[in-house]
């Protein structure tokens, strides 16, 4: 299990296991709904992966809306990657960042997954489709998640072409 933690890192620690522990735990006790399993081990793999559907929830909904409102601004790509070589806290504060917006969007996510619940209650044909909306979601949101991870990686390959580094 120590092994396990050790190639994690602090990255996916921070985006992914403790969003997804803390949210599937308000999904009990805020909605109702209990997805713990009954081994640790279970419970590990639940936590990273729902913790990586709330990374993704904030990657590809949340941090658009904020920008688009204002309510965040960032630096241009570029000027962050230059910045990082010269201020290396840049990095960690990034990740720190990340983690904000990750339990942002686990919030959001709870309050959704409630509101879906309660209009469920009135129209019985939501919960039973629930299984298929599931689905589709998640596969939208890895292929968006794919096309920006894609995004970035080109970038910063053309970013290297350009410099020569």
């Amino acid at each position: 299990m120590e092994k396990i933690f050790e190639k994690i890192g602090s990255y996916n620690l921070l985006n992914n296991m403790l969003p997804g522990s803390v949210f599937v735990y308000l999904l009990k006790g805020f909605v109702g709904i209990d997805i713990l399993q009954k081994d640790v081990v279970n419970n590990l793999f639940l936590f990273y992966f729902i913790g990586m559907i709330i990374s993704r929830i904030g990657s590809l909904v949340v941090e658009p809306i904020c920008k688009k409102v204002k309510f965040v601004v960032y630096a241009n790509y570029g000027a962050f990657l230059e910045a990082c070589k010269t201020d290396l806290k840049i990095d960690a504060l990034s990740e720190i960042n990340n983690t904000y917006r990750t339990f942002f969007a686990g919030i959001l996510t709870i309050l959704g997954i409630w509101g879906y619940k309660k209009i469920g209650e009135y129209i019985p044909l939501l919960m039973n489709i629930l299984p298929f909306v599931v689905v589709i979601f998640l596969l939208c949101l890895f292929a968006f998640s794919y096309r920006k991870q894609t995004s970035y990686i080109r970038s910063r390959v053309e970013k290297q072409m350009k410099t020569g580094k």
